[in-house]
């Protein structure tokens, strides 16, 4: 297999997990390369759920490496729980499957309580973080104030560095009507984290550039997705790194030119999760998904907001991740509806408008346009192959690809590994 970029054309929760998962089989690294543990990945194996929030999908497979790249943001006492979470279900952890890159930048308690902070001081405007720390954390690295993974493991930058971003956090909390932290505990904290994860960190940069000469495939979980990308997202209600295909270049140290193949992941449908414009948003929608058990975050446990597919927003992610071909899943969630439609357009001040605004006024004005399809009204779930599907179903799939330009080749049509279907 080729060295592949996998990610989100949504707002995430597409189903990325599930995808990298499934093509693992065929590549020897796994990359995460931006974020934290705001992004939740679910993977059903054998009938087994895991949830993964830094880890790469890999690492519920034996015999391959996974990288945290230079670009993610890293909670150490979130990984270490995860770790140990994996261990406890036999998952395999060890230094020489899971490596951390020594210029990740690590979230502290203090980036958690400011991002709570200034949520709150947003009021009315706030814009629906999970709490994390992550936008912080990114801001001290824009900052050059930072703590990165190599500096925990040296016991004084530990102490001198935490100090200062407390000392500079603090006057923040206090605005905000919260208490003030003590360094002392997270020094110590950390510390004891540094020891445990000591033997994973090393230079990612360096593996990566020889696992690339030696020719073997690299796969490149995406988190979040496109419409959360600090730049091409729906600012301000994005995340606060590149989710874009070029963050992951950027996140990992990989060469444009080492990539063969993006593929963006799409659900059947589209959701999102916090605040924020969504011009396809469906209040009946939501609920039928809600009531069938479906749709809540894997980080936040928060009701997904859910609504009809939006071309705009495919169109747009494919100009800007270079997208080859689509993977789309929970085309099964729509099994049972009498009717599918397809938001093709908006129409923004009477105008028709083909793809995403970049003022989120506009496209909290825009007026979604849609198309209407018969459902298949059958159960997709136990199809093999593209061929067993019902012809309502493929002429939705084949609309799609018509509107968009891409070939929808990958297909989920249930939430276990076996349930994929490839195309050809």
């Amino acid at each position: 297999m080729s060295n592949t970029i996998i990610l989100g054309t949504q707002w995430g929760d597409e189903g990325k997990g599930k995808v990298v998962d499934f093509l693992t089989e065929e590549a020897a690294v796994v990359v995460r390369a931006q974020g934290g543990n705001n992004a939740g990945h679910t993977v059903i194996a054998n009938g087994k759920k895991y949830t993964l929030h830094l880890i790469p999908s890999g690492i519920l497979w034996s015999g391959k490496t996974c990288i945290i790249g230079n670009g993610v943001v890293l909670d150490p006492g979130a990984l270490l729980a995860e770790i140990d979470t994996l261990i406890t279900e036999g998952i395999e952890v060890s230094a020489e499957k899971l490596k951390i890159s020594d210029r990740a930048h690590i979230t502290l308690p203090i980036h958690r309580a400011l991002d709570k902070a200034r949520e709150a001081l947003r009021g009315s405007n706030a814009i629906g973080t999970t709490g994390r720390g992550i936008g912080p954390t990114y801001a001290e690295k824009i900052n050059r104030t930072g703590l990165r993974m190599v500096d925990l493991l040296v016991p004084e930058r530990v102490e001198e560095r935490v100090t200062e971003c407390v000392k500079l956090g603090n006057p923040i909390l206090e605005a905000a009507g919260m208490d003030p932290l003590d360094p002392a505990p997270m020094v110590e904290e950390l510390l004891k984290h540094a020891e445990r994860l000591r033997p994973h960190v090393c230079d990612t940069v360096s593996f990566l550039a020889g696992a690339i000469e030696a020719g073997v495939s690299i796969l490149f979980e995406g988190a979040q997705g496109t419409y959360l990308d600090i730049d091409h997202g729906s600012y301000p209600f994005v995340t606060s790194s590149n989710t874009s295909a070029g963050g992951t270049l950027t996140g990992s140290g990989v060469p444009p030119r080492a990539i063969d193949r993006v593929i963006g992941v799409t659900k059947a449908y589209t959701t999102r999760v916090g605040a924020g414009p969504f011009p396809s948003e469906n209040a009946a929608f939501s609920e039928y998904m809600h009531e069938k058990g479906l749709e809540f975050g894997a980080t936040t446990g928060r009701p997904r907001r859910c609504g009809w597919l939006d071309v705009p927003l495919l169109r747009y992610a494919r100009m800007v991740n270079g997208i080859d071909e689509l993977a789309m899943t929970v085309l099964d969630g729509l099994d049972e509806r009498d009717e599918v439609s397809i938001c093709t357009h908006y129409l923004i001040n009477g105008e028709r408008v083909d793809l995403p605004p970049a003022a989120v006024e506009d496209l909290e004005a825009a007026i979604p346009q849609f198309e209407s399809m018969p459902g298949w009204k059958c159960d997709t779930t136990q199809c093999k192959s593209f061929d067993d599907l019902p012809p309502a179903a493929v002429a939705y799939l084949e609309r799609i690809e018509e509107l968009t330009g891409m070939p929808v080749t990958i297909l989920g049509v249930g939430p276990d590994r076996e349930q994929t279907l490839v195309k050809g």
